[in-house]
């Protein structure tokens, strides 16, 4: 099923050349005011009908069903002409999902050569866009799972995927909890429809509410001039991820779980009923019984969100997953700057014996400041930032970024003892430690 998400439909609206896209039945699903400006073409008298019907000798319809570009048509309409490109939208497993046309008025033959560049780089990104819609980031095949309790929870995650009830993840910050979200939809039934992620903690709470239910025009000053569509109306047919769920105001709980026993929304300002489909995925890092005791969430939803409830344990109980998840970091980074390096048995071993508060956040953000401070192909134990070694011996916390800052200082303190302590000595420094000669001072400074 072909859809024009509102980021799309932004976009393809500003453009100065005509837009036509039908589906794979041949029916006009969009045109933009630029196409309207070259056909005399309106809106009303096009969308929803058949192409064949309203706009006869349109090649548009024949290339969807062979498969095969139709570029540089020529077409006059009264004292306009056009050059007209006309491409198939694929999906997933190469299935049409429908066709575009891009019209580009011949009004400067100069130009021409120029627009045409312009039009295939719109619609091979037109093209990716439509084959990504729908697909969050992550997939079961980037869940690390070693150890035996991991294991368990990635199969018992695909189980449910394949299910339709709402899910509530739940685990400390870091351990993973939107992976698995994105995982879930991306196997699930709804894989070819949107997942919307959204981060309940970063919007304003005055704000939240027009975000997920959308408004109309008029609603309040400095409202869009047609309103707004919620990402509940986004994520229709697919997966909606309220992520850090516990810091969704109390009054707008309700509304969510009217949302969710009414199956649909409606806008701020309105008063028509929007019907949605949309499987809710929730996560959160505190404790919604303990919130509830204090009458900060609502019990009666937390039942509706946690049909089925996941939690993902954090990383000092599956200390088994510690080794595959560094080395799967450190491969990466190889790879992101063609620096081969890796791991000693007795660094790895020190990994696995630290608590991890910050879990594999707080691994991947140690692992990447190890591999850039390091200039050879083995990082041993010692080079390990010494924040670790000291939580095994007294198990004394510090702020990350404070510990980052010390160690980044002993380090730029052994390049000035290389290089020396001359202007000349620290550009050399700075130049080894990868950095800038103001970073380097700055950093030294702190």
């Amino acid at each position: 099923m072909l859809k024009i998400t509102e980021w799309v439909k932004i976009i393809l609206d500003s453009l100065y050349d005509g837009i036509l896209i039908i589906d794979s039945e041949g029916i006009v699903r969009y045109i933009n005011p630029a196409y309207t400006r070259i056909t005399k073409v309106k809106e009303e008298d096009i969308i929803g009908k058949k192409l064949s019907d309203v706009r006869k000798g349109s090649y548009l319809t024949e290339v969807i069903k062979s498969g095969k570009l139709q570029l540089n048509v020529h077409r006059k309409m009264d004292e306009v002409e056009y050059i007209v490109n006309m491409v198939p939208i694929y999906g997933k497993k190469n299935k049409v999902l429908g066709g575009i046309s891009l019209l580009n008025e011949l009004n400067d033959v100069y130009k021409l050569t120029e627009k045409l560049n312009l039009s295939k780089i719109i619609i091979q990104n037109l093209k990716e866009h439509v084959k990504s819609l729908g697909s969050g980031k992550y997939n079961f095949d980037d869940i690390i799972a070693v150890d035996k309790k991991s294991v368990e929870i990635k199969e018992f995650a695909k189980r449910i995927a394949l299910t339709d009830s709402n899910v509530l993840i739940t685990g400390e910050s870091g351990t993973g909890k939107e992976l698995y979200a994105s995982a879930i939809h991306n196997f699930s039934l709804r894989k070819d429809f949107p997942f919307i992620p959204v981060n309940c903690a970063s919007f304003e709470k005055s704000l939240i509410e027009s975000e997920l239910f959308g408004y109309e025009e008029g609603t309040f000053t400095g409202a869009k001039k047609n309103g707004k569509t919620g990402l509940f109306q986004l994520a229709n047919g697919g997966v909606l991820f309220l992520d850090e769920i516990g810091e969704l105001e109390y009054g707008l709980q309700g509304k969510l779980l009217r949302v969710l026993q009414e199956k649909s929304i409606r806008k701020i300002g309105g008063s028509k009923e929007i019907p949605i489909d949309v499987r809710l995925i929730c996560a959160t890092n505190k404790d919604l019984f303990k919130l509830m005791e204090e009458g900060k969430f609502r019990r009666d939803l937390y039942y509706r969100i946690a049909i089925i409830p996941l939690t993902i344990p954090p990383l000092r109980e599956r200390k088994d997953d510690i080794p595959a998840l560094a080395n799967k970091f450190i491969s990466d980074l190889s790879q992101k700057y063609k620096k081969d390096m890796f791991l000693s048995q007795e660094a790895i071993q020190l990994l696995k014996e630290y608590e991890w508060c910050g879990n594999i956040r707080e691994l991947k953000n140690i692992i990447e400041f190890t591999f850039n401070m390091r200039e050879e192909r083995v990082i041993l134990k010692e080079h390990l930032p010494i924040k670790v070694e000291e939580n095994i011996l007294d198990s004394e916390i510090i702020e990350l970024n404070e510990y980052i800052n010390k160690v980044e200082k002993e380090y730029i303190n052994k390049a000035i003892a290389k290089y020396g302590d001359s202007v000349e000595g620290k550009k050399k420094a700075a130049k080894a430690l990868g950095i800038s000669l103001a970073t380097f001072y700055n950093k030294l400074n702190r």
